[in-house]
């Protein structure tokens, strides 16, 4: 299959459980095509050992992030597993003015607000192979604690509820297939 140019300006939202893999995906996505721009959030979330401000996320104070959804900086926001997230709108709005394939990875609640405010957007979402394989996931991270785990697997139920509102739904059962099936949801041709 031949894969068209990206069209400039593009917003791709890329929303799924915790969990199910979207961190490793991007990744890879981003070795093969360093030209697509990820978009980076703002998180009251302390930073992971392995995350660097301003790379991973912009990690900012609960009073900060209250005066930057105030101010009207942020292009979407949610409160998950007890810490804020958002967009801020002006570093993303720069890059797609630019001609930039942007990818945004945001949770459920985030991805519908922006689906109100930027609707030419493609919404994609990552499902997992099973529950199981999702908590199985989850705890070989060693990032979380038991508590924190049942609240994200429970979260994910709602999450999944909702894939059928996204435009494509890619199934993270093998990397490289998943791989391919996320680049062909970003690369072809919107109809």
């Amino acid at each position: 299959m031949t894969l068209s140019v990206p069209q400039p300006g593009q917003l791709i939202v890329i929303t799924g459980p915790s969990g199910v893999g979207k961190g490793t995906l991007l990744r890879q996505l981003r070795q093969r095509h360093p030209a697509l721009a990820v978009s980076i959030s703002a998180t009251t979330r302390p930073p992971r050992p392995t995350e660097t401000n301003g790379v991973d996320y912009y990690f900012v104070s609960v009073p900060d992030f209250q005066a930057m959804l105030q101010a009207g900086e942020l292009l979407e926001w949610a409160e998950f597993a007890g810490h804020y997230y958002g967009t801020p709108r002006e570093p993303l709005v720069r890059l797609i003015e630019q001609g930039k394939t942007v990818i945004l990875e945001i949770e459920l609640q985030g991805a519908r607000q922006v689906r109100q405010s930027y609707p030419q957007a493609r919404h994609i979402f990552i499902l997992p192979p099973s529950m199981a394989e999702l908590e199985r996931r989850l705890y070989s991270r060693g990032q979380d604690t038991a508590a924190a785990i049942a609240q994200r697997l429970a979260q994910a139920e709602t999450e999944i509820a909702a894939a059928s509102e996204f435009d494509v739904q890619i199934v993270n059962d093998d990397l490289e297939k998943s791989l391919t099936a996320l680049e062909t949801a970003i690369f072809s041709s919107t109809s």
